[in-house]
């Protein structure tokens, strides 16, 4: 459990997404408990090479787990049953998960490697994971992706240092590795059982197939994976670079013609010099290290330290050239084999990750993955190779683990018109109704009556009821809502009276009770509360009117011609068209002409809003005078 990451400052239940990069232990490692031990209800995506390799990997690890059964996080039934809770993407294969956006591209470092890129409410994230970007014999370079992320997870594994060049890598590799059998030596390569060993493999064979005088010293792959990861490896040949695609066409690279498989040191005879590749790669236990305790002593032998070292391992510590070690079982021991150092690990080194920033230029980068230290050093020098750039503005961070960053963006929300809104193009001016959808991150606006064509939501209607006691008269009643309003309308219902006003609300009359009925909405809403609150003030009159205005019928030539001798009296005679033409009366004061629209009782006037304003006033207390109750009536 002490190795776990840091699970219990996170809620798994709360994940929707889980991307595992590649297929190391330091990578994928905890997967199967993850899965199946926590709350976790994600989905969990990862390559087909890595899922492969994955499976025999975290199988090789629970057999050799030196540690209680108790202890252990999960079982071989664990790891077949987390199998299938992991899903497959292929490279440059767009998915979306819960709104989250995501592809991946080849990430190099081994294979199946992935880095992702994920988009979040328009928001793009590259996390490279272990990458690198240098070809090596059997794997392509990192991709350099096409978008542009707005966030760049990098790992700083390396930090400033840089690598040195392939081709005198291998040569020094394969000339210390020489030396140490011409000597009479045993030469003992530490790896990790997947990943660089098949890359050490690769100019082993072929060094040894271009060096006849080698033949005789047998090179071993010590490994219980041995046999199922080459299968993985022919099997996925396409994963690779074009130097081995092509070269499979001729012969199967991965069947070596010099090496051969060790599965454990009781089937090794240690007689005479050989070279030996054995896992782990920095030696905690398991054969490297029993190899290294037994051969420590001799100085014709030699260890290679061919990767990354993390502190507190035997690798590391035996790079400092210490006089004496100490075994697994406490015994002090000389160290007299010669130990040198060639990395072959394939992260990046300064060169190759400040180019790939270049190359993508994010606003922020977020170093991950390094020794605090490394990351400092990193960081320093990203931010220096860019203070004098007033083209390019980064920020970079490293944060301690569990240290959170809050970063902010601002960004437009594009919303796209859908079904019958959208079957026309949209003018200059037009305004556009319509319903606003969220989707995860996607928004869309929708014609009310598309909404189960396009979501899962269903169109319904709310009809609210209410009654309400009333002893009045309901004349009385009716008095009091025209007064609110002039669109009344009488009419029965299920052979009861009933009113309709504003044409939303309806008002059935009943003995000693009056009942409201509409359709729910924010408008008719209003309506019905101010309804109501009419319904309850003439309840509560003290002094209720005996009787009520008789509502006079509207005489629309008795109105015109009130209207012209108003206004005459106001403006005077030649101001005003004594004839009214079409429903519509004039008046011209000072040039300023002012219509007055019989039927809707409206004044426009262009030229001069007072003037609008003043006839408006005027014609509408004149039809105040003359109608003062004014129900809606057939003319």
């Amino acid at each position: 459990m002490d190795a776990l990451p840091y699970v219990d400052w996170i809620e798994a239940d709360e994940i929707d997404l889980l991307l595992v990069s590649h297929f190391h232990l330091d990578h994928s490692g905890a997967l199967p408990w993850f899965l199946l031990k926590t709350t976790f209800k994600g989905r969990c995506f990862m390559t087909h090479a890595t899922k492969a390799i994955y499976r025999w990997l975290l199988s090789d690890y629970i057999k050799v787990s030196n540690i209680a059964t108790e202890q252990m996080l999960y079982t071989e039934t664990d790891l077949e049953a987390s199998m299938d809770k992991i899903e497959t993407i292929n490279f440059h294969e767009e998915k979306e998960v819960n709104g989250i956006k995501f592809w991946c591209y080849n990430a190099g470092h081994v294979l199946g490697a992935a880095m992702f890129m994920l988009e979040i409410a328009g928001v793009k994230v590259l996390y490279t994971g272990d990458f690198s970007r240098q070809e090596d014999r059997h794997l392509m370079a990192a991709e350099i992706p096409n978008v542009r992320p707005d966030v760049l997870i990098t790992e700083s594994t390396y930090g400033t240092n840089i690598h040195e060049r392939r081709e005198e890598r291998e040569a020094r590799f394969t000339g210390l590795v020489h030396d140490i059998v011409n000597r009479g030596g045993r030469c003992l390569i530490p790896v990790f059982a997947l990943g660089r060993a098949q890359e050490l493999l690769l100019i082993l064979d072929e060094y040894w197939s271009n060096h006849p005088e080698l033949h005789d010293i047998p090179i071993y792959y010590a490994s219980s994976l041995a046999k199922k990861c080459m299968a993985v490896y022919q099997t996925y040949i396409n994963a690779m670079n074009d130097r081995i695609r092509r070269q499979i066409a001729i012969n199967n690279p991965f069947v070596f013609k010099h090496i051969s498989n060790l599965k454990g040191i009781d089937q090794f005879e240690d007689v005479g010099p050989c070279v030996i590749m054995a896992s782990p790669g920095m030696m905690q236990s398991g054969l490297s290290r029993e190899l290294f305790e037994s051969w420590c002593t001799d100085s014709k032998n030699g260890v290679i330290i061919a990767g990354y070292c993390v502190e507190g391992t035997l690798a590391k510590h035996i790079l400092s050239e210490p006089e004496e070690i100490t075994t697994m079982s406490g015994q002090k021991l000389p160290l007299k084999l010669s130990v040198d150092y060639i990395s072959f690990s394939a992260h990046t080194d300064y060169q190759q990750t400040s180019e790939f920033i270049r190359a993508l230029k994010p606003p922020h980068v977020v170093l991950v993955h390094g020794e605090q230290n490394e990351m400092g050093r990193l960081k320093a020098a990203i931010i220096r190779e860019y203070e004098d750039d007033p083209d390019v503005q980064i920020e970079v961070h490293n944060p301690r683990n569990t240290q959170a960053i809050e970063l902010y963006f601002r960004g437009e929300k594009m919303a796209k018109v859908m079904g019958s809104l959208a079957m026309h193009p949209p003018k200059e001016g037009l305004q556009l109704s319509g319903i606003l959808v969220k989707r995860n991150f996607n928004y869309h606006i929708l014609a009310s009556s598309d909404l189960p064509k396009y979501t899962d939501m269903l169109m319904s209607t709310v009809t609210q009821r209410q009654s309400v006691y009333y002893s009045g008269a309901h004349g009385t009643l009716h008095y009091y809502l025209s007064q609110l309003s002039d669109d009344l309308e009488l009419f029965e219902y299920q052979e009861k009276n009933a009113m309709r006003i504003f044409k939303a609300v309806t008002i059935i009359e009943e003995p000693n009770m009056v009942t409201l009925e509409w359709n729910a909405s924010p408008i008719n809403d209003m309506y019905a509360d101010t309804i109501l609150n009419v319904i309850l003030q003439a309840e509560n009159m003290d002094n209720p009117p005996k009787s009520v205005p008789v509502a006079m019928k509207l005489d629309r030539t008795h109105f015109k011609e009130c209207l012209v001798e108003m206004l005459i009296d106001m403006f005077g005679d030649e101001a005003v068209n004594k004839v009214v033409k079409g429903e519509r009366a004039t008046v011209i004061v000072d040039g300023k002409k002012a219509t007055i629209n019989v039927l809707n009782l409206e004044v426009t006037c262009e030229d001069d809003e007072q003037l609008q304003q003043m006839v408006q006033t005027a014609v509408t207390k004149l039809h105040q005078s003359l109608y003062p109750v004014s129900l809606k009536t057939k003319t």
